[in-house]
């Protein structure tokens, strides 16, 4: 590397939006222990653009970016174009104090919460769904024709995560025009979160140098299916053994499965403020449209909310490896941070509550008649992000994992996105968050 080369900082704000200063190389070691300087009222800097106004920031106030040096990233110079070099920071105060509002530390306490409480250490996943901005017309979904089509941008897109070190299990082409998915490999929570950040900046940056934009915008047409963010997680006792499993219970979701499964779905409606949080992600959460259409723990299903995957013993599999929950009412528009760590704050709650395992659906939501849809929260979720803010503001417990400033900096940045795409109907939101994400 050159010294004149630049080294991202970054840090993914409330938004979901990676922000942050590039430094010289040939400066980035003085930098690792410094830091760079930053400001409160970046945080309240909407997707949209502008600042939110009125924000508990204001004008006042400074921070510093801290670096992560074991999340730098490199993704080779190719054909010209410089080399994508970026490392994760912590957002802390200028005596190098944790920040309130750091969504990175907001995961961080989750997870040693959850260690100290319960002796069990949360590892994840997350698999993003994308599409690619053409005008050609697409390729027949989930076919070999669709992923030849995208080649070369599929091989140097799947090698440039092998490089950035994600661990990219698969590529294949999904349901939508010219949309695809990339499974990683599970990782412990923090470095999960960190990963989904990389995974979509890498993905970005291929689709840049192939001339293309890769777009994880919620919905790109009220039409079609939309891009979902599955966050799937397991949770490990002190010998790596999964706390979700038991072989002699159905599915074989263990007792303290289910009251961490039924944590989840008490607090749905609220999560969703935290998950799925742009004017858009609403209308792809609704029944029949293969995201999340019922509030419930479901086998082998892909309308539910919450599934578990289905267990496979080819091959020597063993089941008490394979058995996680799949949380399948995120989006891009999330800050992965956040997100898991209200799913694990709202499972916790589950287990400290000792809930009752909820009931597990076992056929497609459409077949249920009027009782066992309102039974399985068919359609349940917030109709609206407006709605999803007002859930999260009524459901004490979830607006209690945030500090004040944290809750208050987080419903201005939403609000100021409410208030400033009033006035355009779903189609125009689609086409305005499709450039964003």
């Amino acid at each position: 590397m050159s010294t004149t080369d630049l080294v991202a900082l970054v840090c993914c704000d409330l938004g979901a939006i990676v922000r942050g200063r590039s430094v010289p190389a040939a400066q980035l070691d003085e930098r690792l222990g410094e830091g760079v300087g930053w400001v409160p009222a970046n945080h309240a800097l909407t997707p949209l653009g502008p600042v939110a106004e009125p924000n508990p920031f204001g004008a006042t106030g400074d921070l510093r970016l801290l670096p992560d040096a074991g999340t730098r990233v490199t993704v080779s110079a190719a054909d010209g174009v410089p080399a994508l070099e970026l490392i994760l920071c912590d957002i802390v105060e200028t005596d190098g104090r944790p920040w309130e509002c750091c969504p990175r530390d907001f995961l961080r306490d989750t997870l040693q919460e959850l260690e100290a409480a319960l002796d069990i250490r949360a590892v994840a996943s997350f698999e993003q769904e994308f599409q690619l901005v053409l005008d050609s017309p697409p390729a027949l979904p989930f076919s070999l024709e669709a992923q030849r089509r995208a080649e070369p941008f599929a091989t140097a897109v799947m090698t440039a995560l092998v490089e950035a070190g994600t661990q990219p299990e698969r590529f294949f082409a999904e349901y939508a025009p010219h949309q695809f998915e990339i499974p990683v490999e599970v990782a412990g929570g923090l470095a999960s979160a960190d990963r989904s950040v990389v995974v979509r900046e890498v993905v970005r940056e291929i689709a840049r140098r192939e001339g293309m934009r890769a777009s994880f915008a919620p919905l790109l047409d009220p039409a079609q299916a939309g891009n979902g963010v599955h966050i799937h997680l397991n949770l490990l006792d002190a010998a790596g053994r999964s706390m979700l499993y038991d072989g002699g219970r159905p599915a074989c979701l263990s007792e303290f499965g289910g009251r961490f499964a039924a944590g989840i779905l008490k607090h749905a409606r609220a999560l969703s403020a935290l998950t799925a949080p742009s004017p858009t992600s609403a209308a792809r959460l609704q029944p029949h449209r293969w995201s999340a259409g019922a509030v419930c723990l479901a086998e082998r299903n892909r309308e539910a909310l919450l599934r578990i995957p289905p267990l496979v013993s080819l091959d020597g599999g063993d089941p008490a490896r394979q058995l996680h929950l799949e949380y399948r009412g995120a989006d891009a528009a999330a800050n992965p941070y956040l997100a898991l760590a209200a799913i694990i704050r709202a499972g916790l709650d589950g287990v400290r509550s000792e809930l009752p395992a909820p009931p597990i659906l076992d056929r497609d939501p459409a077949q249920l008649d009027d009782a066992e849809a309102e039974r399985y929260g068919v359609g349940a979720l917030p109709a609206s992000l407006g709605d999803a803010l007002q859930a999260l503001a009524e459901d004490e417990v979830a607006r209690g994992w945030m500090s004040p400033l944290l809750y208050d900096a987080y419903l201005s940045v939403k609000q100021a996105e409410l208030a400033g795409t009033a006035d355009l109907d779903l189609s125009e939101l689609c086409t305005r968050y499709a450039a964003i994400y």
